[in-house]
């Protein structure tokens, strides 16, 4: 037996009535994209989904594939007209998959917080199930009310679960469910009251449905309220760099890291150059501050004159104070905000000539005070905050560049900035600055961009 392959069907069809809201609520644009292009960001980038069907309005066909023509997207293989309800919809989808012994994930296009470990999940349940649904626990009582909103009953919560997408079939099985769906319509039969396509499954009695555990960030953006929600998950959601991703392959690259000299930058230096990348340091102590627009651009330009080329640009450069605001002079705070934001900004500005020319990589660093400001360090907080913005604002653009673009979010770390500010403090409670400087390298080396990557004690980089 061959490949089995992998289709991705994402509904699309929504008017965005309960959303209130003359933009269908897909198309609605929270943290850079639209939300579809966060969803299809995600089916475009797992490697086993071989093809990608989007169902949609036929209004929107001409945006959709504007948005297919921006982002490259090589997986999405047709743009089809859906029905004028869901079950139509995915009943379009499906049957337009040819092989009946493919898997097929039927997913919201609204719903663009699916990680890829659900994914897996579904494809993985689908070699012992024909059917599966992705559902997590209720964690609210569930009742039921009759015609006069009276409560009826109260189900036991332990067995009440909420059902998410994607929900993932065999192409035969689930096209079998549709027929016998669209028959019972033809022959007008009332009682066709199923939201989804495992709820045709479930009343044609065609299969046992296997469950796999979804997760609570992958909501449904439905209301406004689920804008909010959403642009607040993206501003915190961080990814997980890939464990097999290999730092031999730095060998014969170009980097240059500022802050290069001590703490997690220089054991970036060591590390890369251990495996073959000829790597630049440069700091205050070599005379290069990042603040100084200048000394970025002198440094990148000496590098490229002598290696002629640059394939990574690092900033590690940061410095810590302590103080309420009110108790601070406004050249004191300039200086934090200079050094900890504009210096980003600075790397990023000037490396973008140099990049460009290898689609290379520039990675930042933020902090885990950046998803709420922390007393006494309001300066450091809201400049590392700023960091993840400039890193989700401009992997866009420089998407059509080739220029990847993320950020590094450490737990506490051993560093002289950390031991000057906090004094001894227990070595196993700590990361190694190593620990940070592998993953980090290893982002370099990805495909990620626009990311935020969380490195944890237990020298795990995660979501």
């Amino acid at each position: 037996m061959g490949k089995i392959k992998r289709y991705a069907i994402i509904l699309a069809g929504g008017t965005g009535q309960r959303y209130s809201s003359d933009i269908h609520k897909q198309f609605i644009k929270v943290a850079g994209k639209s939300i579809i292009e966060h969803t299809l960001n995600i089916f475009e980038k797992h490697k086993k989904i071989d093809e990608i069907f989007i169902v949609t309005h036929p209004n929107n066909r001409n945006y959709l594939e504007e948005i297919i023509i921006n982002n490259n997207y090589r997986k999405v293989k047709k743009i089809l007209n859906g029905g004028d309800n869901r079950r139509e919809s995915s009943g379009v989808g499906v049957n337009a998959i040819n092989d009946d012994n493919a898997y097929v994930l039927i997913h919201d296009a609204v719903r663009p917080f699916l990680s890829l470990q659900i994914i897996d999940s579904c494809f993985d349940a689908l070699k012992k199930f024909d059917a599966v649904d992705v559902a997590i626990p209720s964690s609210d009582t569930i009742i039921e009310v009759d015609n006069n909103h009276i409560i009826s009953s109260i189900p036991e919560r332990s067995s009440m679960m909420r059902g998410q997408t994607p929900q993932a079939f065999r192409v035969g099985l689930i096209k079998k469910a549709h027929r016998l769906a669209q028959n019972d319509v033809a022959q007008n039969d009332d009682n066709l009251s199923v939201t989804d396509d495992c709820g045709l499954i479930l009343k044609y009695g065609l299969s046992k449905i296997f469950v796999v555990k979804g997760e609570e960030k992958n909501i449904k953006i439905t209301y406004p309220l689920d804008v909010y929600i959403a642009d607040k998950l993206f501003q915190l959601n961080n990814s997980k760099v890939s464990e097999n991703i290999s730092l031999n392959n730095l060998k014969g690259m170009v980097g240059v890291v500022f802050g290069g000299t001590k703490g997690i930058g220089a054991a970036i230096v060591k590390i890369a150059d251990y495996y073959g990348a000829k790597t630049y340091a440069f700091s205050r102590g070599t005379g290069v501050d990042v603040s100084s627009e200048n000394d970025v651009k002198k440094s990148l330009e000496q590098v490229y004159i002598k290696e002629r080329g640059i394939d990574f640009v690092i900033n590690t450069a940061a410095i810590l104070k302590m103080g309420k605001i009110a108790d601070r002079s406004i050249d004191d705070i300039k200086q934090e905000i200079n050094i900890n934001y504009i210096g980003a900004v600075n790397v990023v500005k000037e490396s973008v000539k140099y990049l460009k020319k290898t689609q290379g990589n520039i990675l930042l660093f933020t902090s885990s005070s950046y998803t709420r400001g922390r007393a006494l360090y309001s300066i450091y907080s809201s400049s590392k905050a700023a960091v993840v913005n400039l890193v989700q604002a401009t992997s866009e653009e420089f998407a059509h560049l080739g220029i990847k673009i993320n950020a590094i979010n450490p737990e506490r770390t051993s560093t002289p900035m950390r031991w000057e500010h906090f004094g001894k403090e227990k070595e196993d409670a700590l990361l190694k600055p190593e620990q940070v400087a592998e993953v980090s390298l290893k982002t370099i080396l990805s495909d990620m961009s626009g990311e935020i990557i969380i490195v944890r004690k237990n020298n795990e980089n995660s979501i």
